[in-house]
């Protein structure tokens, strides 16, 4: 299955990292998708001027962008006979440039090695963050070090608050998730993992002495909210099957982890038992928090984890992004 048809890959030419533009050239082959490359590079202010006069701003500007594009000239030489490759430098604040071009053209993934080499744990406030919280389709941060290839994809289903958004888009969310996970897992070669994280609300008050609940009732309690949150995994892979085909879900036979506890502790400490190479997940936009575009839950998550993360966004998730700013 061919998810992706227009892939944006942002790089840094004085950064280097060769091994996760690889895995995009791959990843862009596999899809026969649309393969782009922009860099982003600062603004000149209008008012510079050498003293004495000299170069203008305009020249500068323009000195910068050539230099930048030989730079990207050369990144690409050794893919051109393998696929047609575009090339472009933005200009202006890194993340509102990347997010104003996948509006203008459709983009319908954005490949981007983090910004820090800390990774996600220093990443709130940056570019980068922000990137994850604004862009309106998904965003893939690469970690430059590992293999060349993934072996094993973790996809984390109803990772944020529920009670934050109607059902309808939870389930919409998780069905992407999915989708995105089983196709990549597809052109990996790779083991596909999913994980939906539950707990009984209440159990705790139940078995105190306050409420004093016979313990029979308690663990009755607790066997069906299992029982219903298996159901649900259940219900949601025979959709996804609509949309990968039986085949594919039959040759990918998905690992299913059904784990009880708080979603933002279990999802990283699964996905360094497994040794995934990327999880997928989905974030969620908060009403009424102006600036903030993720959920809680989703946040925790992405400060814990230490391999690459791809993230998406609810059907109908619209970016505060202006095209033109």
């Amino acid at each position: 299955m061919k998810r992706f048809r227009n892939i944006l890959f942002v790089v840094d030419p004085e950064k280097g990292c060769r091994s996760a533009f690889e895995r995009a050239v791959l990843l862009a082959e596999n899809n026969q998708a649309e393969f782009v490359v922009v860099d982003v590079i600062p603004r000149v202010s209008a008012g510079f001027r050498l003293r004495g006069g000299g170069t203008t701003a305009e020249e500068l500007q323009a000195a910068a962008t050539e230099q930048r594009l030989h730079r990207l000239e050369s990144l690409i030489k050794p893919y051109e006979p393998r696929l047609g490759i575009q090339l472009k430098i933005l200009t202006g604040t890194p993340y509102l440039e990347i997010i104003r071009e996948v509006l203008r053209s459709n983009h319908d993934l954005v490949i981007r090695p983090p910004e820090d080499a800390g990774w996600f744990g220093r990443l709130f406030g940056s570019d980068d963050m922000n990137l994850l919280r604004q862009c309106p389709c998904p965003v893939w941060a690469v970690k430059c070090k590992g293999s060349g290839s993934f072996r094993r994809i973790l996809a984390a289903v109803d990772v944020d608050e529920s009670s934050l958004r109607p059902e309808e888009m939870r389930h919409a969310m998780n069905l992407r998730i999915l989708e995105i996970a089983g196709s990549l897992a597809l052109s990996e070669f790779a083991d596909l993992h999913v994980v939906h994280v539950w707990d009984a609300i209440g159990e705790m008050l139940l078995r105190g002495t306050v409420v004093s609940t016979p313990d029979a009732e308690v663990s009755a309690y607790v066997d069906q909210v299992r029982e219903r949150h298996a159901n649900y995994l259940t219900v949601l892979l025979q959709e996804v099957t609509g949309i990968l085909g039986a085949d594919a879900l039959d040759y990918l036979k998905p690992k299913t982890h059904l784990v009880r506890g708080e979603a933002r502790r279990k999802i990283p400490t699964l996905a360094r038992k497994i040794g995934a190479d990327v999880v997928v997940m989905g974030t969620v936009g908060r009403g009424g928090i102006p600036g903030l575009l993720m959920g809680n839950t989703a946040e925790a998550i992405l400060q814990q984890v230490d391999c690459s993360v791809l993230a998406t966004k609810p059907p109908g998730f619209v970016t505060s992004v202006a095209l033109d700013g």
